[in-house]
């Protein structure tokens, strides 16, 4: 089978690509870190505005969607440029509150999500203690067992790989629901979290490969770019083939949840390890090849650089994601 995206798909991203570019992402990933998430959220309003939230919430709740292939199309601008947030969480909680088929919490968190005016966390205790970004988010859903809550606290923040990665344990909360309703609607947003992570790996892995492709162009040795040495074409070819691999992974894995393939569990587990391994190795082919500048926290390579490995083990390790594949 021939898979390519479509013209409006393919403009979509290109249109994405360029509101973020004209912005300044890195200083906004810095303030992030730092707690200052005004810069975060004026990047998160351009998002809105381009309609990447309403991809997962339905018509009747001022949306467009669900759209998982328009989504992970999406994603993957959004790791090109490292967006900080919690965006695939804020998609995830839209996905399980949907998916819940409770009308009034519908009605009353969806067209916040889709408009952008709502961003939210999720912490699913099956997979992750924590929550991410649970202090910069206007709500934080924790599903335990199968039982939804509404988080009374953040909690105190903790240290991460990725400083804008900003993990807490949420605390307390009201009953939303409960149920095999909340699980099954748990697992579906799993899904859909992993799903996004991948296309968000997928993405810092092609910018950390095009960082270093032009590094090694303009970096010399003995006179010569060290571009010309044949361990480092292999070491960049390498890199590209596991990114090229990973690729329709995504787009077939965000089929297979649009179309509702009972086999979309495994589509999504074989993406979420294909892109997140081919991100990491994107990110440590970039690290030897920059040599010792590639350490650095000045250099904006390092905010991609430390995406790769946490992006790689976020709703889904390698490890669970092959034994996934393996058990189906």
């Amino acid at each position: 089978m021939r898979f390519l995206l479509d013209t409006e798909q393919r403009e979509f991203a290109r249109s994405l690509d360029a509101r973020l570019a004209s912005g300044d992402v890195p200083a906004a990933i810095r303030a992030w870190a730092a707690g200052d998430h005004k810069p975060g959220r004026a990047l998160r309003d351009r998002l809105a505005e381009a309609g990447v939230f309403a991809l997962a919430v339905p018509r009747e709740h001022d949306g467009f969607g669900p759209l998982p292939l328009e989504l992970a199309v999406a994603f993957e601008v959004l790791g090109r440029h490292a967006v900080p947030g919690p965006l695939v969480e804020t998609v995830a909680a839209a996905a399980l509150i949907d998916r819940l088929g409770d009308a009034r919490l519908a009605a009353e968190r969806l067209p916040g999500i889709a408009s952008g005016a709502a961003e939210l966390s999720l912490c699913l205790t099956a997979l992750s203690p924590y929550a991410l970004d649970a202090d910069a988010a206007d709500a934080v859903l924790v599903v335990e067992g199968d039982v939804l809550r509404l988080a009374a606290g953040a909690g105190p923040v903790q240290p991460s790989a990725d400083p804008a990665r900003r993990l807490a344990r949420p605390t307390g909360g009201a009953v939303l629901a409960r149920g095999p309703a909340v699980t099954g609607a748990a697992g579906y947003a799993a899904e859909v979290a992993a799903l996004l992570t991948a296309a968000q790996a997928l993405g810092v892995g092609r910018t950390l490969l095009a960082r270093t492709v032009a590094y090694v162009q303009q970096r010399t040795q003995f006179g010569t770019a060290i571009g010309s040495f044949q361990a480092v074409k292999h070491r960049l070819a390498d890199t590209l083939l596991a990114l090229e691999f990973a690729g329709p992974l995504v787009h077939g894995a965000a089929l297979a949840l649009a179309t509702g393939d009972g086999a979309a569990g495994r589509e999504v587990a074989a993406a979420k390890v294909a892109a997140g391994e081919a991100a990491y190795g994107a990110a440590r082919t970039a690290l030897q090849l920059h040599g010792a500048v590639g350490y650095t926290d000045e250099l904006d390579l390092s905010l991609w650089m430390r995406k790769a490995r946490p992006l790689r083990d976020a709703w889904g390790t390698p490890a669970a994601c092959r034994a996934r594949v393996l058990a189906a």
